[in-house]
């Protein structure tokens, strides 16, 4: 048990970090809720079941579903951003379509 809580004190540390540079909404409530799983292994390793049964289940459970059904009420996340987001990522570099491409040439003459 010694060696376990530091891996997971590390994990709770990069869960933090990730969480902090997140750009995508969604991605954030994940890690939120794997910060708040490794949270409730800590609480049973600490001899705090109940602790651990209430972050687990408020922290992981409650809160993370809540999280995502006000991202749903907003509008922020629909299938179509899921696989948007990789196309942005792939195709950053285009910031012109080609209508605008020959405006733009247009008037540099």
């Amino acid at each position: 048990m010694q060696v376990f809580m530091p891996i997971l004190l590390v994990i709770l540390l990069v869960c933090a970090i990730a969480v902090t540079f997140s750009r995508n909404l969604l991605n954030s409530i994940l890690i939120f809720m794997s910060f708040s799983l490794v949270m409730s292994v800590i609480w049973m390793l600490l001899e705090s079941p109940d602790l651990a049964i209430t972050e687990a289940a408020v922290g992981a459970g409650v809160t993370t579903i809540l999280f995502v059904v006000t991202l749903k009420k907003i509008h922020a996340i629909t299938a179509d951003n899921v696989h948007m987001d990789r196309v942005d990522d792939i195709d950053a570099g285009n910031m012109f379509t080609d209508e605008e491409e020959g405006k733009e040439g247009s008037d540099e003459l």
